[in-house]
């Protein structure tokens, strides 16, 4: 059986959270989807959650691998996809309901389009609203403000080589993987409300980077794209040079 969005939920210990995010994918009100759940080596009843939506529903897929990382379970995840589109939706937050139906009309509509993203709501411990800015390479370049919970053509996964399994600490492959798309020139568009639910906890990954895991990462990252960095930085200079000459 074939989908046209596969939704990718790699899991780690996710009991606490799973069945509210499997609820969310089941609620939503485009059909023509699956979703892989990879558990990345859990030690939990993350599998015995997984498998009790597979009884359910045959649009829930189940693997279990051995623990690699973030990364390398949406790979594992996106390699066994049939879907055109690939949804990335990490096991403690909830997808809208909307979302995944309007994201195919924009697709529809224009296929320069290769991501579909938005706003975000945070619940947990913290709330309020996340507004995304509309894609921009030299803030993008500067630092990660669009989650991974965004709707992409799997073809750019296989373009860019998927996401980066060689991170010196995981945590940013998202952001890498933005950047490599920015690369080859990809449109992303901003649907102005709120796509996904995001949940705040004081256990979540970002809390345990240290500043020099995020150090590590951003320089891998720039090193990995050090021409488009430096192309970027030779355009500014240049716009500096011209705005002195106007003055």
């Amino acid at each position: 059986m074939t989908a046209l969005l596969t939704i990718i939920t790699p899991c780690f210990n996710s009991e606490k959270t799973l069945e509210k995010t499997l609820q969310s994918v089941f609620n939503q009100s485009f059909q023509d989807w699956e979703i892989i759940i990879v558990n990345d080596g859990s030690t939990d009843d993350t599998e015995k959650i997984s498998l009790e939506w597979v009884q359910k529903d045959p649009r829930f897929k189940y693997f279990y691998k051995e623990n690699g990382g973030l990364g390398k379970a949406r790979n594992y995840g996106i390699e066994r996809a049939t879907g055109t589109y690939i949804l990335p939706l990490d096991s403690d937050n909830l997808i809208e309901e909307d979302f995944a139906i309007k994201a195919m009309r924009i697709f529809d509509k224009d296929m320069n389009v290769g991501v579909v993203h938005g706003y975000a709501e945070y619940f947990g411990e913290k709330e309020g609203l996340w507004i995304v800015d509309d894609f921009n390479l030299q803030q993008i370049l500067v630092h990660n403000y669009i989650d991974a919970c965004a709707i992409f053509r799997k073809t750019l996964w296989e373009m860019v080589g998927g996401y980066d399994e060689n991170m010196p600490f995981q945590g940013h492959e998202d952001w890498e993987f933005w950047i490599s798309l920015a690369n080859v020139k990809t449109t992303f568009f901003n649907l102005h409300q709120v796509t996904f639910k995001y949940f705040v906890s004081n256990t979540s990954m970002i809390h345990s980077f240290t500043n020099n895991m995020v150090f590590l990462n951003q320089d891998y990252i720039v090193k990995k794209h050090s021409l488009l960095f430096h192309k970027e930085y030779k355009k500014n200079v240049k716009q500096l040079e011209w705005q002195r000459m106007d003055h």
